[in-house]
């Protein structure tokens, strides 16, 4: 599903225009970016919990010579699923 698919089923389950759907969803997304940006998570209970992870540094190899490499610590977004949605793609296995 795309963005665009996603807005019509919004607009449809919400009973709304598309032009509202799109609206809401890309005012949502751009709050959870920069909430997660600044450091802080966002808990959607039952769904998930967007947060900003830090990785350390550490040594990696380059695949065409094997020859090690540092590979700097960095800050990555990332996403844990809720209990609620885990049991719903459970049950859709």
């Amino acid at each position: 599903m795309n963005k665009g698919e996603l807005i019509d089923k919004i607009a449809e389950n919400a009973n709304v225009t598309k032009k509202d759907a799109d609206a809401l969803l890309t005012a949502t997304l751009e709050v959870i970016l920069e909430t997660v940006a600044a450091g802080d998570k966002v808990t959607l209970v039952g769904f998930g919990t967007f947060e900003a992870r830090d990785r350390q540094a550490r040594e990696g190899r380059n695949p065409s010579t094997g020859k090690p490499i540092q590979i700097p610590a960095t800050r990555v977004p990332a996403f844990s699923a809720g209990k609620v949605f885990k049991e719903k793609v459970l049950e859709k296995a």
